[in-house]
């Protein structure tokens, strides 16, 4: 019965101004009908993790950030991805299991109100934040530990946590949701953003507000990963999506609407930068030391 799929069950993190045209193309293409249930990633993994507990097989493919793909993945909750357009993606960004394959890519970059904030009076590096006459005038999002681990790793610990301490000493605006950080930054509440992913402010961008962004190195970037259910009601309708969302199609339909494509296959000037790739798998091991560490710089002030 499996070729009759007439259906895919999609949980996913992606916007519904993404999802829902990412859905209507693919349906038009196969015929198939996807249903799309939306929240934020944390709660994206608890429903997983509850349903897979208890034996309830109702999802087909799940789209979340990196991170939480591979605790996923960890739960034995995925099945290998094969599909033709694997040899379009940088293979430093697929995961070794192939459980879960990345779709799309988040980079943090420093966002600005354009009115507030002329490009070339921004320092060239993140170190130059640290100076005075930033302060009051930055803010971050409230839950980016593994920007932090990342910069940390590849400064050094020593050289890495001295930054991190001078910059809690700036006192930045902490704001929870990247979406709202950006939003803060384009309505002059917040001139700068150091953590804003730059899909967020593009997309704003686009729509005439006053806010800009620029890729500042090192840039961190991480994986948003795609994923087929190892008990997927639905297979074959299931690897379909997943075979459309990484073809040349769905991805230039990502980079239409904003967001950035993985695919090599795929010219944006929305990666045309170096950038330094989190490692989801370290991030997990490693998730409490870097929240506690960034809990008590940043968030209980």
């Amino acid at each position: 019965a499996w070729a009759q799929d007439k259906t895919v069950v999609l949980y996913t993190s992606l916007a519904p101004s993404e999802s829902g045209p990412l859905a209507k193309a693919f349906e038009k293409k196969s015929g198939i009908k996807v249903e799309v249930w939306r929240a934020l990633s944390e709660k994206v993994v608890q429903r997983a993790l509850t349903e897979a507990q208890a034996r309830r097989f109702a999802v087909d493919v799940i789209e979340t950030n990196g991170p939480e793909m591979e605790m996923l993945a960890r739960e034995q909750l995925f099945r290998e991805v094969k599909s033709p357009y694997l040899a379009d993606i940088p293979a430093a960004t697929i995961p070794k299991h192939r459980q879960w394959i990345p779709d799309r890519m988040n980079f943090f970059v420093v966002a600005y109100n354009t009115n507030m904030v002329q490009r070339d009076d921004l320092p060239p590096s993140y170190q130059g934040f640290l100076d005075p006459r930033w302060k009051g005038r930055i803010g971050i999002e409230a839950t980016d530990a593994e920007w932090m681990a990342t910069l940390v790793k590849k400064w050094g610990e020593k050289t890495g946590m001295a930054y991190f301490r001078r910059l809690a000493d700036m006192k930045p605006d902490v704001r929870k949701g990247h979406v709202l950080l950006a939003e803060l930054i384009a309505a002059g509440e917040i001139p700068v953003g150091l953590t804003v992913y730059n899909a967020n402010a593009e997309s704003l961008k686009r729509r005439g507000a006053p806010i800009d962004w620029v890729p500042m190195q090192p840039v961190v970037a991480r994986a948003q990963g795609i994923a087929i259910a190892r008990n997927a009601p639905h297979p074959q309708a299931a690897a379909a999506f997943v075979d459309f969302v990484l073809s040349p199609e769905g991805q230039e339909l990502l980079n239409s609407m904003g967001r950035v494509p993985v695919s090599t296959k795929v010219r944006t000037h929305m990666n045309q930068f170096d950038y330094t790739l989190v490692d989801s798998a370290t991030v997990l091991d490693e998730q409490d030391k870097w929240l506690k560490e960034w809990d008590r710089l940043f968030v209980q002030k």
